[in-house]
């Protein structure tokens, strides 16, 4: 029997296999949750009815006792406070009743008919109550009519005791009839847990043979492929399924691919020493633009231009130029930033004062026609930007753009942060691009070609996304009304970006 249960089993699909596997842990689940349910209903709901059926008794004794006290009050003394306790007592009794549980198959036939007696004589007990505290004047009938009502309450009071032993008496019973089959629970949970557990067990195995066990031996000898050895064991064959499919075709692979590997692999290795060699060019290339920019800055010789600078700047002040001399130190400081400055990042407040001083002497020349704004509620020395990032930026935009309208314009630089992003603007009023050139200079952006961006704004597109992973540069701009440009510099790199990023500069 077993052997014919695997032959099966060994013939059926991975389709099918997995579509058993998954109808019988459904099954189990849900006779788990079958069990649970029978369990929770045998040692909570079943004794919880039988707690609350001696509740609810209770509760009407002692409502009867207060609506019986309350009422003797009201006759004693009517008056309107004491006729509202007895309206609350009444409301709280006639709830009490109700809610005594009635049902036949529930209760039994005792405490259903004494439950139908209650109710019964508590309704015919409410009229003539009712009838009492209607009549005004005492006499003989009212008399008659009061003790009446005391019967009554008395008769319901029976009642409600009878019916609270009946009650007890039928819990009790019950409780003594489920105790030997609640202290048999345990025993039963750990059985049906050890009954699962094995079902389980089995599942697993007939999942480990149908997939794992074929996938673990098509990993062993995928590595010994991987270690050029074409030539292993045949993996055998124990199933008609797709699995056995796929290790049957890998068998026949495995040979006939040896020496397509062995020839890739020594077009790999050709490849590589390709790579290396290219690797190689480039680094040279980069040490050369580096060579060249060194030469470049060295072409003029920053000792002399800062003294010169100096004694210019000695000279206006003791002549009482403060404007001449406030210009000179704009002019040196942005000379020593461009010309000392050998790190590829700087902090935004060294970059925000470039600005500010570049601007200065832009204003000493043009006068009113040329002003600026800076926007920045940041703390600028705890954020870090690519060095000359403004500068090329409102070169542009006062050459471009302002200088070359008669009434001028405005620069406005707003700075702010989103997320993990600085997000840096740099708008003028000038004259603006045409919508052709805007996409002209994109294209250049995606080509790198620094011809239609220019060299200023090229170098920066270059670096910023070089250096950033998510970095970007932005440009936006219409005819006659202005540029815009917004840069997004991400402020945290990983080790590895950051690696890079120090070998770069």
């Amino acid at each position: 029997m077993k052997q014919k249960i695997l032959l099966k089993w060994q013939s059926l699909k991975l389709k099918g296999k997995i579509n058993f596997l998954v109808s019988a842990a459904f099954a189990m689940v849900g006779f788990s949750l079958l069990f649970e349910g029978w369990i929770v209903k045998f040692s909570l709901v079943d004794f919880y009815i039988i707690l609350d059926s001696n509740a609810k008794s209770s509760e009407l004794q002692a409502a009867l006792e207060k609506e019986s006290e309350y009422f003797a009050d009201f006759i004693k003394e009517p008056d309107g406070d004491k006729k509202e306790l007895l309206d609350k007592a009444i409301e709280e009794t006639r709830t009490k009743v109700y809610a005594l549980p009635f049902v036949y198959s529930k209760i039994g036939e005792e405490r259903y008919a004494k439950t139908w007696s209650i109710r019964n004589s508590y309704e015919v007990y409410c009229r003539k109550r009712d009838e009492l505290i209607a009549l005004r004047e005492e006499g003989p009938e009212y008399i008659k009519k009061l003790y009446a009502v005391y019967d009554m309450q008395d008769y319901l009071q029976e009642y409600a005791d009878t019916l609270m032993t009946e009650t007890l008496e039928a819990g009790s019973y019950d409780y003594r009839e489920k105790v030997p089959a609640l202290a048999m629970l345990p025993v039963l949970v750990i059985l049906v847990g050890a009954l699962l557990f094995w079902v389980i067990f089995q599942f697993v195995e007939l999942l480990q043979r149908a997939i794992i066990l074929p996938i673990m031996e098509l990993v062993q000898a995928s590595k010994k492929i991987a270690e050029n050895d074409f030539y292993t064991e045949d993996i055998p064959v124990n199933s008609n399924d797709e699995m056995g499919e796929l290790i049957h075709a890998f068998n026949k692979m495995k040979y006939a691919t040896g020496e397509y590997i062995m020839g890739l692999e020594e077009k790999r290795k050709t490849l590589d020493l390709l790579h290396k060699e290219e690797l190689q060019r480039l680094e040279v290339e980069k040490q050369l633009e580096t060579t060249n920019l060194e030469l470049l800055k060295n072409q003029i010789n920053p000792h002399f231009l800062f003294n010169t600078l100096n004694v210019i700047g000695g000279m206006a002040n003791l002549e009482g130029a403060e404007t001449t001399e406030k210009m000179i130190k704009a002019l040196s400081f942005i000379f020593r930033y461009n010309l000392k400055s050998q790190d590829a990042e700087t902090t935004l407040t060294q970059e925000i004062q470039i600005v500010k001083d570049y601007m200065y002497l832009q204003e000493m020349r043009f006068g009113n026609r040329i002003s600026y704004s800076i926007e920045c509620e940041l703390e600028t020395d705890n954020y870090m930007i690519p060095t000359f990032t403004f500068q090329p930026l409102i070169e542009n935009a006062v050459i471009h753009g302002l200088a070359k309208k008669e009434e001028g314009g405005t620069i406005f630089i707003k700075i702010w942060q989103e997320k993990e992003n600085l997000l840096i603007s740099i708008a003028d009023t000038g004259v603006g691009m045409s919508a052709e050139k805007v996409e002209k200079i994109r294209g250049a952006y995606e080509r790198q070609e620094k011809g239609e961006m220019g060299i200023g704004l090229g170098n920066l597109y270059k670096r910023i996304y070089g250096m950033y992973e998510a970095g970007q540069v932005e440009i936006f701009s219409c005819e006659g009304e202005g540029t815009t440009i917004r840069l997004t510099i991400p402020q945290k790199r990983g080790k590895e970006q950051m690696n890079v990023f120090n070998t770069d500069s």
